[in-house]
Protein backbone atom coordinates (compact mmCIF):
# COMPACT_ATOMS: atom_id res chain seq x y z
CA UNK A 1 0.00 0.00 0.00
CA UNK A 2 2.59 2.44 1.00
CA UNK A 3 4.50 1.65 -2.36
CA UNK A 4 1.42 2.64 -4.14
CA UNK A 5 0.68 5.67 -2.70
CA UNK A 6 4.45 6.92 -2.95
CA UNK A 7 3.67 5.64 -6.94
CA UNK A 8 0.54 7.79 -6.88
CA UNK A 9 2.72 10.94 -5.60
CA UNK A 10 5.07 10.39 -7.98
CA UNK A 11 2.47 10.75 -10.79
CA UNK A 12 0.71 13.62 -9.40
CA UNK A 13 3.94 15.54 -8.78
CA UNK A 14 5.53 14.75 -12.41
CA UNK A 15 1.96 16.41 -13.39
CA UNK A 16 2.39 19.62 -11.00
CA UNK A 17 5.04 20.17 -12.83
CA UNK A 18 5.37 20.01 -15.78
CA UNK A 19 2.32 21.77 -15.83
CA UNK A 20 3.62 24.76 -14.14
CA UNK A 21 6.72 24.84 -16.20
CA UNK A 22 5.88 27.08 -18.30
CA UNK A 23 4.32 29.51 -15.56
CA UNK A 24 2.97 32.63 -17.74
CA UNK A 25 1.05 29.82 -19.96
CA UNK A 26 -0.16 28.20 -16.92
CA UNK A 27 -1.18 31.63 -15.22
CA UNK A 28 -3.49 32.14 -18.64
CA UNK A 29 -4.87 28.55 -18.18
CA UNK A 30 -5.86 29.12 -14.72
CA UNK A 31 -7.85 32.76 -15.85
CA UNK A 32 -8.99 31.41 -18.82
CA UNK A 33 -10.53 28.57 -16.95
CA UNK A 34 -12.60 30.81 -14.90
CA UNK A 35 -14.61 31.53 -18.22
CA UNK A 36 -16.98 28.52 -17.95
CA UNK A 37 -17.79 29.13 -14.46
CA UNK A 38 -18.25 33.09 -14.90
CA UNK A 39 -20.55 32.54 -17.93
CA UNK A 40 -22.61 30.70 -15.63
CA UNK A 41 -23.31 32.82 -13.04
CA UNK A 42 -23.59 35.82 -16.16
CA UNK A 43 -26.24 34.19 -17.83
CA UNK A 44 -28.43 33.97 -14.71
CA UNK A 45 -27.99 37.87 -13.71
CA UNK A 46 -28.88 38.45 -17.57
CA UNK A 47 -32.10 36.38 -17.13
CA UNK A 48 -33.48 38.02 -13.95
CA UNK A 49 -32.57 41.44 -15.64
CA UNK A 50 -35.74 40.57 -17.68
CA UNK A 51 -37.85 39.18 -14.69
CA UNK A 52 -37.95 38.92 -11.01
CA UNK A 53 -38.43 35.37 -10.35
CA UNK A 54 -37.26 32.15 -12.10
CA UNK A 55 -39.76 29.40 -11.50
CA UNK A 56 -40.68 30.99 -8.11
CA UNK A 57 -37.21 31.53 -6.71
CA UNK A 58 -35.81 35.14 -6.66
CA UNK A 59 -32.04 36.20 -7.74
CA UNK A 60 -30.67 35.52 -4.20
CA UNK A 61 -31.92 32.17 -4.01
CA UNK A 62 -31.26 30.89 -7.10
CA UNK A 63 -27.50 32.32 -6.63
CA UNK A 64 -27.31 29.66 -4.01
CA UNK A 65 -28.08 27.10 -6.48
CA UNK A 66 -25.74 28.49 -8.79
CA UNK A 67 -23.03 28.45 -5.74
CA UNK A 68 -23.42 24.75 -4.93
CA UNK A 69 -23.85 23.68 -8.67
CA UNK A 70 -20.72 25.58 -9.77
CA UNK A 71 -18.45 24.88 -6.88
CA UNK A 72 -19.67 21.28 -7.18
CA UNK A 73 -19.32 20.67 -10.95
CA UNK A 74 -15.56 22.59 -11.13
CA UNK A 75 -14.54 20.49 -8.17
CA UNK A 76 -15.23 17.11 -9.82
CA UNK A 77 -14.26 18.06 -13.42
CA UNK A 78 -10.56 19.38 -11.80
CA UNK A 79 -10.28 15.75 -9.88
CA UNK A 80 -12.18 13.24 -11.75
CA UNK A 81 -13.09 15.31 -15.61
CA UNK A 82 -10.32 13.63 -17.58
CA UNK A 83 -12.04 10.51 -17.53
CA UNK A 84 -13.95 11.52 -20.25
CA UNK A 85 -10.37 10.78 -22.44
CA UNK A 86 -11.01 7.49 -21.59
CA UNK A 87 -12.95 6.62 -25.51
CA UNK A 88 -9.58 7.96 -26.67
CA UNK A 89 -7.29 5.97 -24.29
CA UNK A 90 -8.93 3.34 -25.38
CA UNK A 91 -8.92 3.77 -29.03
CA UNK A 92 -5.41 4.47 -28.99
CA UNK A 93 -4.30 1.10 -27.00
CA UNK A 94 -2.73 3.35 -24.00
CA UNK A 95 -5.35 1.91 -21.74
CA UNK A 96 -3.72 -1.75 -22.38
CA UNK A 97 -0.51 -0.08 -21.13
CA UNK A 98 -2.50 1.22 -18.01
CA UNK A 99 -3.50 -1.87 -17.41
CA UNK A 100 -0.51 -4.24 -16.91
CA UNK A 101 1.39 -1.88 -14.24
CA UNK A 102 0.35 -3.16 -11.06
CA UNK A 103 -1.75 -0.21 -10.12
CA UNK A 104 -5.12 0.26 -10.17
CA UNK A 105 -6.15 1.57 -13.70
CA UNK A 106 -8.68 4.69 -12.34
CA UNK A 107 -6.48 6.02 -9.95
CA UNK A 108 -3.58 6.57 -12.60
CA UNK A 109 -6.16 7.65 -15.34
CA UNK A 110 -7.27 10.56 -13.05
CA UNK A 111 -3.09 11.63 -12.06
CA UNK A 112 -1.66 10.48 -16.20
CA UNK A 113 -3.20 14.37 -17.26
CA UNK A 114 -4.96 15.97 -13.71
CA UNK A 115 -5.91 19.60 -15.03
CA UNK A 116 -4.69 21.68 -12.35
CA UNK A 117 -5.36 24.58 -14.51
CA UNK A 118 -9.09 24.21 -13.54
CA UNK A 119 -8.07 24.73 -9.80
CA UNK A 120 -9.43 28.30 -10.70
CA UNK A 121 -13.15 27.12 -11.26
CA UNK A 122 -13.05 25.37 -8.43
CA UNK A 123 -11.70 28.46 -6.11
CA UNK A 124 -14.10 30.52 -8.26
CA UNK A 125 -17.43 28.66 -7.39
CA UNK A 126 -16.54 28.41 -3.94
CA UNK A 127 -15.96 32.05 -4.14
CA UNK A 128 -20.14 32.00 -5.76
CA UNK A 129 -21.76 29.94 -3.04
CA UNK A 130 -19.84 31.77 0.10
CA UNK A 131 -21.54 34.90 -1.85
CA UNK A 132 -24.55 33.69 -2.81
CA UNK A 133 -24.98 32.27 0.57
CA UNK A 134 -23.65 35.44 2.38
CA UNK A 135 -26.63 37.33 0.22
CA UNK A 136 -29.44 34.74 0.99
CA UNK A 137 -30.47 35.86 4.58
CA UNK A 138 -30.44 32.49 5.85
CA UNK A 139 -31.60 31.54 9.16
CA UNK A 140 -28.98 29.79 10.33
CA UNK A 141 -28.54 26.44 12.91
CA UNK A 142 -26.42 23.89 13.24
CA UNK A 143 -27.76 21.83 10.78
CA UNK A 144 -27.87 24.36 8.43
CA UNK A 145 -24.26 24.73 9.25
CA UNK A 146 -23.28 21.34 8.48
CA UNK A 147 -25.51 20.87 5.24
CA UNK A 148 -23.55 24.00 3.74
CA UNK A 149 -20.24 21.90 3.89
CA UNK A 150 -21.46 19.00 3.56
CA UNK A 151 -23.32 19.28 0.36
CA UNK A 152 -21.24 20.50 -2.08
CA UNK A 153 -18.98 18.06 -1.16
CA UNK A 154 -21.54 15.57 -1.56
CA UNK A 155 -22.16 17.70 -4.97
CA UNK A 156 -18.74 16.80 -6.29
CA UNK A 157 -18.68 13.43 -5.68
CA UNK A 158 -21.98 12.77 -7.14
CA UNK A 159 -20.66 14.55 -10.28
CA UNK A 160 -17.49 12.74 -10.09
CA UNK A 161 -19.59 9.44 -9.90
CA UNK A 162 -21.44 10.47 -13.38
CA UNK A 163 -18.38 11.33 -15.34
CA UNK A 164 -16.91 8.06 -14.04
CA UNK A 165 -20.29 6.63 -15.03
CA UNK A 166 -20.62 8.21 -18.50
CA UNK A 167 -17.15 7.01 -19.34
CA UNK A 168 -17.16 3.34 -18.84
CA UNK A 169 -19.97 3.40 -21.73
CA UNK A 170 -16.51 3.81 -23.82
CA UNK A 171 -16.00 0.17 -22.85
CA UNK A 172 -18.76 -0.80 -25.42
CA UNK A 173 -19.15 1.56 -27.39
CA UNK A 174 -16.03 3.85 -28.48
CA UNK A 175 -17.75 6.68 -30.13
CA UNK A 176 -19.72 7.10 -26.78
CA UNK A 177 -18.18 10.64 -26.16
CA UNK A 178 -21.50 13.01 -26.90
CA UNK A 179 -23.81 10.93 -25.19
CA UNK A 180 -21.40 11.10 -22.56
CA UNK A 181 -21.07 15.34 -22.43
CA UNK A 182 -25.01 15.30 -23.12
CA UNK A 183 -25.30 14.05 -19.90
CA UNK A 184 -22.21 15.46 -17.62
CA UNK A 185 -21.86 18.78 -18.86
CA UNK A 186 -26.22 18.96 -19.62
CA UNK A 187 -26.51 18.06 -15.71
CA UNK A 188 -24.04 21.08 -14.80
CA UNK A 189 -26.91 23.28 -17.09
CA UNK A 190 -29.48 21.60 -15.47
CA UNK A 191 -28.46 22.14 -11.48
CA UNK A 192 -28.02 25.66 -12.32
CA UNK A 193 -31.61 26.67 -12.32
CA UNK A 194 -34.52 25.49 -9.95
CA UNK A 195 -36.01 22.27 -11.79
CA UNK A 196 -38.77 24.00 -11.02
CA UNK A 197 -38.16 25.94 -14.54
CA UNK A 198 -38.32 22.69 -16.27
CA UNK A 199 -40.90 20.32 -16.63
CA UNK A 200 -42.78 16.69 -17.79
CA UNK A 201 -40.52 14.03 -18.24
CA UNK A 202 -37.57 16.25 -18.87
CA UNK A 203 -37.89 17.65 -14.97
CA UNK A 204 -38.66 13.71 -14.19
CA UNK A 205 -35.77 11.78 -15.79
CA UNK A 206 -32.65 14.68 -15.04
CA UNK A 207 -33.95 15.45 -11.35
CA UNK A 208 -34.84 12.24 -10.03
CA UNK A 209 -34.52 9.48 -12.22
CA UNK A 210 -30.82 10.65 -12.38
CA UNK A 211 -30.24 12.31 -9.73
CA UNK A 212 -29.65 15.88 -10.47
CA UNK A 213 -32.17 17.55 -8.35
CA UNK A 214 -29.94 16.44 -4.99
CA UNK A 215 -26.72 18.81 -6.38
CA UNK A 216 -28.27 22.04 -5.73
CA UNK A 217 -32.03 22.43 -5.64
CA UNK A 218 -33.01 20.59 -2.17
CA UNK A 219 -29.95 21.08 -0.56
CA UNK A 220 -30.84 24.64 -1.53
CA UNK A 221 -34.54 24.62 0.05
CA UNK A 222 -33.13 23.04 3.33
CA UNK A 223 -30.80 26.04 3.45
CA UNK A 224 -33.56 28.77 2.73
CA UNK A 225 -35.94 27.17 5.14
CA UNK A 226 -38.40 26.95 1.85
CA UNK A 227 -40.91 24.80 0.97
CA UNK A 228 -40.78 22.51 -1.93
CA UNK A 229 -43.15 23.99 -4.42
CA UNK A 230 -43.03 20.42 -6.21
CA UNK A 231 -44.52 18.96 -2.83
CA UNK A 232 -41.73 16.74 -1.85
CA UNK A 233 -41.13 17.01 2.33
CA UNK A 234 -38.49 18.58 3.85
CA UNK A 235 -36.36 15.99 4.83
CA UNK A 236 -35.39 15.68 0.85
CA UNK A 237 -32.69 19.06 1.33
CA UNK A 238 -30.68 16.65 3.37
CA UNK A 239 -30.71 13.66 1.17
CA UNK A 240 -27.77 15.17 -0.79
CA UNK A 241 -24.93 13.16 1.13
CA UNK A 242 -26.82 9.81 0.68
CA UNK A 243 -27.75 10.44 -3.23
CA UNK A 244 -23.81 11.30 -3.66
CA UNK A 245 -22.77 7.77 -1.86
CA UNK A 246 -25.20 5.96 -3.70
CA UNK A 247 -23.90 7.21 -6.78
CA UNK A 248 -20.41 6.30 -5.84
CA UNK A 249 -21.57 2.73 -5.34
CA UNK A 250 -23.16 2.65 -9.21
CA UNK A 251 -19.92 4.71 -10.67
CA UNK A 252 -17.41 1.85 -8.54
CA UNK A 253 -19.61 -0.94 -10.23
CA UNK A 254 -19.95 0.14 -13.44
CA UNK A 255 -16.25 0.29 -13.45
CA UNK A 256 -15.53 -3.10 -11.90
CA UNK A 257 -18.00 -4.86 -14.61
CA UNK A 258 -16.65 -2.27 -17.76
CA UNK A 259 -13.14 -3.25 -16.61
CA UNK A 260 -13.73 -7.02 -16.78
CA UNK A 261 -15.48 -6.61 -19.86
CA UNK A 262 -13.10 -4.62 -21.66
CA UNK A 263 -11.17 -6.47 -24.42
CA UNK A 264 -7.55 -4.97 -25.32
CA UNK A 265 -7.61 -3.55 -29.07
CA UNK A 266 -4.36 -5.39 -29.94
CA UNK A 267 -2.48 -2.35 -30.29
Amino acid sequence: MADQLAAYRALLGAQARSQAAYRTSFVVDLVGNVGATVFDVVTVLVLFGVTRELGGFTLRETLVMVGLSSFAFATADLLVGNIERLPRYVRTGLFDAVLVRPLAALPQLLLMDLPLRKVSRAVFGLAVLIVAVGLAGIDWTFGRAVLVVVAPLAGAVFFAAVFVITATVSFYWIDSGELANSVTYGGRDFTAYPVTVYGGWFRGLFAYGLGFAFVSYHPALALLGRADPLGLPGWVGWAAPGVAVLAAAVAALAWRVGIRHYRSTGS
